[in-house]
């Protein structure tokens, strides 16, 4: 019996409060703390960011350290071993068998000793004892010249970073446009809602005088069941604005990734930034990545005529071996140091393929970056155009409502008088909340278009 109880007790517990009054300034600072997709953007900027630091290592070189264990009775390598370990003696190349051979020579001229002395493998020589060999060695290689390829990949991942911020920046301005955009949601909405109970409590008293009215024998039993039936529409209505209020405010914790239980409303009407071409071309985050783009394939090419230069590197190592790891290690060190050049010549003209391609994208990119300047200006303009035909249509549409308003009181009076009927009056007030949602829906669309007007402009940005 007890789990029933258990859950009616944690059902009756309630919810956790979330921000209250939050300003659209506090949410804003808030989007930039703990929106998760910002974060996500700035972790590929951070992985673009260590590409450049990898590119430009590459110009300091590389130092590696070798340790080899090798155990072997194969005559090259057993004598290489020794005369690396500088322990190399004449007895290895069998000495001992060549003085023997050549004592027994001299007391016997023309014996077989003199026939071995020149022409028998000295078995030392050829089969020696197994032997292990350790080397320790520390190896510096350095690009000296690579035909400013280096310089040219250092560039090129450069610009691939500063085009990630231009990434993440123009997130931002899309989150800022959906924070905003929220915002203007549930403001309009509970503009909508302040209005619909208004009308609600109009209603419920025009439902009393009726009550009262039909007492007197001046209005009928319709009339009632009429009002009531609006009364009904008008709650669905609201309670339909309450469950989107509720979505919006349910979005707006999404992208702030913090519960929000109430806002600071904000102004509707809102005004579309002055712009010309020049601005639109110089603040466009599309246009601006459009161009680094282009730098970036402009050192693309660069990068592929080094294909045709010399490259010129130096090395360093210095080292120690001997048959017993770290043994002596000074008196049998050794060290080499050298530089290598080389040129290609001839590759069956990839090379020459490559630059071509180069320069080709190069071509490409340059039409690109044409094609967003026109295409973003002719955007921005069918914007603006769009923003002052609704800014005339929300004038139209608020003495629309101004006027249904004035109706509908009117009527109301003639109602009371006898001189209209419920119906008249109802269908006025069917007028007036079709006129106010029309308002309201052309505000929306207003605020929309000067809030993406914004985005395209990166004024979030760069705030």
């Amino acid at each position: 019996m007890w789990r029933p109880v258990a859950i009616m007790l944690i059902g009756a517990l309630p919810a956790l409060a979330g921000l209250k009054n939050l300003s659209l300034h506090q949410a804003l600072k808030i989007l930039d703390e703990k929106n998760i997709e910002i974060k996500v953007s700035q972790y590929d900027e951070m992985m673009k960011k260590y590409d450049e630091l990898a590119v430009e290592g590459k110009n300091w070189g590389s130092a590696t350290i070798t340790l080899q264990a090798l155990r072997s009775n194969d005559a090259g390598n057993v004598f290489g071993f020794k005369l690396q370990s500088r322990e190399a003696t004449f007895g290895d190349f069998g000495a001992d068998e060549f003085m023997n051979n050549f004592g027994m020579c001299q007391k016997n001229p023309g014996s077989q000793a003199c026939y071995d002395m020149y022409n028998k493998p000295p078995h030392n020589l050829n089969y020696p004892a197994p032997r292990n060999h350790f080397v320790t060695k520390l190896t510096y290689e350095l690009p000296i010249y690579t035909g400013g390829k280096l310089t040219e990949y250092k560039t090129i991942t450069r610009k691939l970073y500063e085009m990630s911020r231009l990434d993440t920046r123009k997130l931002r301005n899309e989150k800022i446009f959906q924070v905003k955009k929220a915002f203007y949601n549930i403001t309009l909405v509970q503009r909508y809602v302040y209005n619909l109970r208004k009308i609600r409590n109009n209603m419920v008293k025009l439902k009393k005088t009726i009550i009262a009215m039909k007492k007197e024998g001046y209005t009928k039993k319709t009339d009632v069941l009429e009002i009531e039936a609006r009364l009904a529409k008008v709650d669905s209505m609201l309670n339909q604005a309450k469950l989107n209020r509720d979505l919006a405010y349910q979005f707006l914790s999404f992208l702030l990734d913090t519960d929000v239980s109430s806002i600071r409303p904000i102004h509707l009407i809102v005004h579309a930034p002055k712009v010309n071409r020049a601005d639109i071309e110089k603040m466009n985050i599309d246009i601006q990545k459009a161009q680094m783009g282009l730098q970036v394939a402009e050192h693309a090419i660069k990068t592929e005529k080094a294909n045709f230069l010399p490259m010129v590197g130096g090395f360093g190592e210095y080292g120690s071996a001997d048959n017993t790891l770290w043994n002596d290690f000074a008196h049998k060190d050794f060290w080499t140091i050298g530089v290598q050049a080389k040129i290609n010549i001839f590759n069956g003209g990839s090379d020459k393929a490559n630059l071509e391609k180069a320069r080709v994208r190069r071509m490409k990119v340059a039409r690109q970056v044409e094609l967003a300047k026109k295409g973003i200006w002719l955007q921005v303009r069918k914007m603006l155009t769009e923003v002052k035909s609704l800014e005339f249509d929300i004038r139209s549409e608020q003495k629309q409502l101004n006027l249904a308003r004035e109706v509908y009181k009117t009527y109301e009076e003639k109602y009371k008088e006898g001189l209209a009927s419920i119906t008249d009056l109802l269908v006025k007030q069917s007028i007036e909340l079709e006129v106010l949602l029309k308002y309201l829906q052309v505000a929306n669309k207003h605020s929309e278009k000067v809030f993406e007007l914004e985005k395209i402009l990166d004024l979030g940005g760069r705030s």
